[in-house]
């Protein structure tokens, strides 16, 4: 059982760093879209994961249980630090003013999406599917949905369904920088020409330089 566990467990790390090439270039896994990639790879670790839990002896479910009752016991402790309680009320305050407006955003979102047609609205459920998964540009994620090889929306309705969200680009584009910088070496310049190359990610050259800069590629 004990080398059944480590082998699993050695699967699942494995599965987990497919995982994470296959979202950025699925193509490495003759896989079409990082969508599908996702599925795949995400299945096969949570079922090596599962395998683990079933091999595990009882020694070892005993320790970890043992560690995890620890650290509750120590969390239960900390706020008994001693700070004054008086200290909190601005913090609240400043919560109460601050709660109004991702009311009226959601609001806007809501009207933004009743007033699509049915496959632009789900065009909208399968680019917020895709942007949980990886960064994406405003140019990429329409060409994944319209794609052939992807999901083969209309582009008209890709593109409608792409404006109508309120995604931060800039953001998107520092989502992956990072993340093509945890899988190779990249120097500034080569970043920021993969991020907004035709033939790679479709970025801006100025949300490209600004996803290089925020994950560090750049001085």
């Amino acid at each position: 059982m004990a080398f059944l566990n480590g082998l699993f467990t050695l699967l699942s790390v494995i599965f987990f760093i497919c995982l994470i090439v296959a979202l950025i270039k699925p193509s490495i896994f003759k896989i079409k879209t990082r969508l599908k990639a996702f599925l795949i790879f995400f299945t096969a670790m949570i079922v090596s994961s599962l395998i683990v839990n079933a091999t595990m002896s009882d020694e070892e479910r005993a320790r970890i249980e043992q560690q995890q009752q620890t650290a509750k016991v120590e969390r239960e402790a900390e706020p008994s630090s001693g700070q004054p309680v008086q200290e909190d009320a601005p913090i609240a305050e400043d919560k109460k003013s601050v709660e109004p407006t991702p009311k009226v955003e959601e609001q806007e979102v809501v009207e933004s999406v009743q007033s699509l047609t049915q496959p632009q609205s789900n065009a909208v459920r399968s680019a917020n599917q895709y942007l949980n998964i990886s960064g994406f540009s405003r140019n990429g994620l329409i060409d994944q949905l319209s794609s052939s090889a992807g999901d083969g929306y209309d582009k008209a309705d890709a593109t409608a369904a792409v404006d109508s969200l309120n995604v931060d680009w800039n953001e998107q584009a520092a989502r992956t920088a990072i993340q093509y910088l945890e899988m190779s070496g990249f120097s500034c310049n080569g970043l920021i020409d993969q991020l907004s190359s035709s033939a790679g990610d479709k970025y801006t050259r100025s949300q490209a330089s600004h996803g290089a800069k925020q994950a560090g590629a750049c001085s």
